[in-house]
Protein backbone atom coordinates (compact mmCIF):
# COMPACT_ATOMS: atom_id res chain seq x y z
CA UNK A 1 0.00 0.00 0.00
CA UNK A 2 1.43 3.44 -1.32
CA UNK A 3 -0.21 5.35 0.87
CA UNK A 4 1.08 3.24 4.14
CA UNK A 5 4.81 3.81 2.81
CA UNK A 6 3.99 8.12 3.08
CA UNK A 7 2.55 7.72 6.20
CA UNK A 8 5.22 5.21 7.74
CA UNK A 9 7.95 7.82 6.61
CA UNK A 10 5.87 10.86 7.12
CA UNK A 11 5.64 9.45 10.97
CA UNK A 12 9.23 8.16 11.09
CA UNK A 13 10.90 11.46 9.85
CA UNK A 14 8.69 13.76 12.59
CA UNK A 15 9.33 10.91 15.34
CA UNK A 16 13.45 10.60 14.76
CA UNK A 17 13.42 14.44 15.02
CA UNK A 18 11.00 14.79 18.11
CA UNK A 19 12.79 11.49 19.90
CA UNK A 20 16.20 12.65 19.44
CA UNK A 21 17.34 14.31 23.04
CA UNK A 22 15.51 10.73 24.48
CA UNK A 23 17.63 8.73 22.52
CA UNK A 24 20.52 10.27 23.42
CA UNK A 25 19.71 10.60 27.01
CA UNK A 26 18.73 6.65 26.77
CA UNK A 27 22.12 5.94 24.86
CA UNK A 28 23.86 7.11 27.76
CA UNK A 29 22.07 6.01 30.84
CA UNK A 30 22.75 2.44 29.01
CA UNK A 31 26.33 2.93 28.98
CA UNK A 32 26.43 4.26 32.22
CA UNK A 33 24.68 1.13 33.49
CA UNK A 34 26.49 -1.47 32.12
CA UNK A 35 29.43 -2.74 29.70
CA UNK A 36 28.30 -2.89 26.35
CA UNK A 37 26.89 -0.99 23.37
CA UNK A 38 23.91 0.81 22.89
CA UNK A 39 21.94 -1.23 20.22
CA UNK A 40 21.20 -4.67 20.42
CA UNK A 41 20.40 -6.20 16.81
CA UNK A 42 19.30 -9.31 16.30
CA UNK A 43 17.69 -11.50 13.37
CA UNK A 44 14.22 -11.43 12.82
CA UNK A 45 12.16 -12.28 9.57
CA UNK A 46 10.11 -9.67 7.44
CA UNK A 47 7.62 -9.27 4.49
CA UNK A 48 8.26 -12.00 2.05
CA UNK A 49 10.19 -14.09 4.64
CA UNK A 50 13.36 -12.12 4.56
CA UNK A 51 16.02 -11.96 7.29
CA UNK A 52 16.20 -8.72 8.58
CA UNK A 53 18.31 -7.22 11.80
CA UNK A 54 16.05 -5.53 14.07
CA UNK A 55 17.15 -2.67 15.93
CA UNK A 56 16.80 -2.24 19.77
CA UNK A 57 18.06 -0.55 22.94
CA UNK A 58 20.69 -2.91 24.57
CA UNK A 59 18.42 -3.88 27.75
CA UNK A 60 20.40 -6.53 29.01
CA UNK A 61 24.28 -8.03 30.22
CA UNK A 62 26.28 -7.87 27.23
CA UNK A 63 26.97 -11.33 25.87
CA UNK A 64 24.35 -12.96 27.55
CA UNK A 65 23.07 -16.48 26.34
CA UNK A 66 19.83 -18.40 26.77
CA UNK A 67 16.20 -18.43 25.30
CA UNK A 68 15.40 -15.70 22.63
CA UNK A 69 12.48 -15.32 25.22
CA UNK A 70 12.50 -12.91 28.49
CA UNK A 71 10.47 -14.04 31.58
CA UNK A 72 9.48 -11.69 34.35
CA UNK A 73 13.01 -10.25 36.48
CA UNK A 74 15.11 -12.16 34.00
CA UNK A 75 18.00 -11.44 35.80
CA UNK A 76 20.00 -10.77 32.14
CA UNK A 77 17.90 -7.48 32.18
CA UNK A 78 20.07 -4.48 33.31
CA UNK A 79 18.64 -2.36 35.85
CA UNK A 80 17.92 0.32 33.03
CA UNK A 81 16.50 -2.20 30.75
CA UNK A 82 13.37 -3.00 33.21
CA UNK A 83 12.82 0.69 32.57
CA UNK A 84 13.14 0.62 29.20
CA UNK A 85 11.11 -2.58 28.60
CA UNK A 86 8.20 -1.23 30.70
CA UNK A 87 7.41 1.82 28.67
CA UNK A 88 8.77 -0.04 25.21
CA UNK A 89 11.28 2.59 24.98
CA UNK A 90 13.92 -0.14 23.70
CA UNK A 91 11.74 -0.94 20.86
CA UNK A 92 11.76 3.02 19.67
CA UNK A 93 15.24 2.63 17.73
CA UNK A 94 12.82 0.38 14.92
CA UNK A 95 11.73 3.76 13.60
CA UNK A 96 15.25 2.72 11.99
CA UNK A 97 13.73 -0.07 10.58
CA UNK A 98 10.87 1.37 9.14
CA UNK A 99 12.77 4.60 7.56
CA UNK A 100 15.04 1.10 6.10
CA UNK A 101 11.72 0.09 4.52
CA UNK A 102 12.83 -3.36 7.02
CA UNK A 103 9.20 -2.78 8.89
CA UNK A 104 6.29 -0.67 8.69
CA UNK A 105 4.67 1.03 12.05
CA UNK A 106 2.03 -1.15 12.41
CA UNK A 107 2.33 -4.79 11.33
CA UNK A 108 2.56 -8.77 12.19
CA UNK A 109 5.34 -8.19 14.86
CA UNK A 110 8.31 -10.31 13.50
CA UNK A 111 9.61 -13.03 15.30
CA UNK A 112 13.05 -14.89 15.50
CA UNK A 113 13.70 -17.45 12.66
CA UNK A 114 13.55 -20.30 15.03
CA UNK A 115 9.62 -19.56 15.75
CA UNK A 116 9.22 -18.49 12.17
CA UNK A 117 9.76 -22.22 11.47
CA UNK A 118 7.21 -23.20 13.11
CA UNK A 119 4.44 -21.43 11.24
CA UNK A 120 2.27 -23.79 9.30
CA UNK A 121 3.04 -23.20 5.74
CA UNK A 122 -0.19 -21.70 4.51
CA UNK A 123 -0.31 -19.34 7.39
CA UNK A 124 3.39 -18.18 7.12
CA UNK A 125 2.88 -17.22 3.36
CA UNK A 126 -0.33 -15.25 4.22
CA UNK A 127 1.49 -13.76 7.38
CA UNK A 128 4.34 -12.63 5.06
CA UNK A 129 2.39 -10.94 2.45
CA UNK A 130 2.20 -7.93 4.31
CA UNK A 131 5.44 -6.05 6.09
CA UNK A 132 5.63 -6.50 9.75
CA UNK A 133 5.70 -4.03 12.40
CA UNK A 134 6.53 -1.75 15.11
CA UNK A 135 3.13 -2.88 16.76
CA UNK A 136 -0.43 -4.97 15.87
CA UNK A 137 -2.96 -6.70 17.70
CA UNK A 138 -1.05 -9.30 19.30
CA UNK A 139 1.83 -6.76 20.87
CA UNK A 140 -0.94 -4.99 22.10
CA UNK A 141 -2.97 -8.02 23.83
CA UNK A 142 0.44 -9.61 24.86
CA UNK A 143 2.04 -6.36 26.02
CA UNK A 144 2.78 -8.13 29.37
CA UNK A 145 4.10 -11.25 28.04
CA UNK A 146 7.33 -11.60 29.95
CA UNK A 147 4.77 -11.11 33.23
CA UNK A 148 2.54 -14.07 31.98
CA UNK A 149 5.34 -16.51 31.24
CA UNK A 150 6.92 -15.54 34.84
CA UNK A 151 4.03 -18.33 36.22
CA UNK A 152 5.29 -21.04 33.91
CA UNK A 153 7.28 -24.12 34.67
CA UNK A 154 8.15 -24.72 30.80
CA UNK A 155 7.97 -20.54 29.49
CA UNK A 156 9.76 -21.50 25.67
CA UNK A 157 6.96 -24.62 25.37
CA UNK A 158 4.33 -22.49 26.87
CA UNK A 159 4.72 -19.10 24.27
CA UNK A 160 4.81 -21.95 21.54
CA UNK A 161 1.85 -24.42 22.11
CA UNK A 162 -0.27 -21.34 23.90
CA UNK A 163 0.45 -18.05 23.01
CA UNK A 164 2.03 -18.29 19.36
CA UNK A 165 -0.95 -19.95 17.98
CA UNK A 166 -2.97 -16.86 19.34
CA UNK A 167 -0.62 -14.48 17.73
CA UNK A 168 -0.69 -15.76 14.19
CA UNK A 169 -4.37 -15.44 14.35
CA UNK A 170 -3.98 -11.81 15.35
CA UNK A 171 -1.75 -11.80 12.52
CA UNK A 172 -3.97 -13.32 9.92
CA UNK A 173 -6.72 -11.08 10.96
CA UNK A 174 -4.63 -7.96 10.39
CA UNK A 175 -3.85 -8.81 7.04
CA UNK A 176 -7.55 -9.29 6.47
CA UNK A 177 -8.41 -6.34 8.12
CA UNK A 178 -5.77 -4.28 7.26
CA UNK A 179 -6.13 -0.33 6.04
CA UNK A 180 -4.44 3.30 7.01
CA UNK A 181 -7.29 3.79 9.17
CA UNK A 182 -6.50 0.85 11.22
CA UNK A 183 -2.98 1.34 11.71
CA UNK A 184 -3.77 4.95 12.61
CA UNK A 185 -5.97 3.22 15.60
CA UNK A 186 -3.77 0.46 16.34
CA UNK A 187 -0.78 3.15 16.69
CA UNK A 188 -3.31 4.77 19.55
CA UNK A 189 -4.38 1.58 21.49
CA UNK A 190 -0.54 0.93 21.88
CA UNK A 191 -0.16 4.41 23.75
CA UNK A 192 -3.19 3.44 25.20
CA UNK A 193 -1.75 0.35 26.88
CA UNK A 194 2.09 1.37 27.27
CA UNK A 195 0.66 4.44 29.42
CA UNK A 196 -2.62 3.17 30.63
CA UNK A 197 -2.70 -0.12 31.03
CA UNK A 198 -5.72 -1.19 29.30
Amino acid sequence: MFSKRIFDICCVLIGLLVLTPLFLLVATWIKLDSRGPVFFLQTRIGQFEKPFKIIKFRTMYFNQSGIHLTIGRDNRITRCGHFLRKYKIDELPQLINVLRGEMSLVGPRPEVPEYVDLYPNTIKEYVFSVPVGMTDYASIEFHNESELLATSIHPETDYITKILPIKLAYHQKYVSERSLLLDIYLIFKTFKRILVGN
